[in-house]
């Protein structure tokens, strides 16, 4: 036999036994996204948003969204960059429904001022040209400003959706992503990934209550630590994947990027 089908038989008895790459066989299940587009079905890109206030007391962003909860409007206060608390509601699909939602605010004197944020604004748009790496550390950011905040959004029903998955929701749509509200719908959509391939802003799941296989979702920020919200009333913070009260309850992993 030659060199040639030496090698030949040598190469199928691989196959066979399952040593060495299969024909279509895919090397990694993070096979990079096109830039800048969701690569998990049903999750779409946010449209037009409404930014108000910029309050030097976080108690007043507080209030406002409370005031706006209670009018069935689903806002959410964060930390600005310029160390503000700020608040933001809505997904329009146009620049000139988003206006009218806050000219509306403010004839009802519930705000004096507003700024309306577009897809253009977003990380998103920028990760077009710059990649996804951009928009992943975008997210860890934004993430990162909630901590120390008293984060109270949603409340603790599961037909509403945990504080938890609020923020992890909010952490995608600020930076031009929809993903879904509750911690359940977000294991349940999102693409499985192994703890050993976790990347920033890859989703982490929990079971903290009996009887429930995902109660508690955090997002995850490289070195083995995510941000989430621990509870109502409970400030935001960073914990550890090595955590033995979180290694136990630890459920898995789901990427939206």
């Amino acid at each position: 036999m030659n060199r040639f089908l030496t090698q030949l038989v040598l190469s199928l008895f691989l196959v066979a036994v399952g040593c060495g790459p299969r024909p279509g066989a895919v090397p990694s299940p993070r096979e990079p996204s096109e830039p800048g587009k969701p690569s998990v079905p049903g999750v779409t890109e946010a449209g037009y948003a409404v930014q108000l206030g910029a309050f030097s007391v976080l108690g007043n962003a507080v209030r406002l969204t409370d005031r706006l909860a209670a009018r069935g409007q689903e806002a959410y206060y964060f930390r600005h960059a310029s160390g503000l608390y700020k608040v933001r509601l809505g997904d329009y699909p146009t620049r000139a429904e988003a206006l009218s939602k806050a000219r509306a605010l403010v004839a009802d004197g519930l705000v004096d001022s507003y700024w309306v944020v577009g897809p253009e604004d977003y990380a998103l748009a920028r990760a077009r040209v710059h990649g996804d790496r951009l928009l992943r550390e975008e997210i860890v950011s934004t993430a990162r400003g909630f901590i120390g905040l008293p984060y109270q959004w949603g409340g603790d029903s599961p037909e509403r959706g945990f504080d938890c998955s609020g923020l992890v929701m909010a952490s995608y749509q600020m930076n031009g992503l929809n993903i879904p509200r509750s911690s359940r719908e977000q294991f349940r959509r999102g693409r499985a990934v192994s703890r050993g391939d976790l990347e920033k802003a890859d989703l982490v799941f929990f079971s903290i209550e009996s009887g429930r296989k995902v109660s508690h979702v955090g997002l995850y920020v490289g070195e083995d630590a995510f941000v989430h919200a621990p509870g109502r009333g409970k400030g935001i913070r960073v914990d550890s994947l090595s955590n033995p009260y979180f290694r136990r309850r630890y459920v898995g992993a789901r990427a939206y990027l």
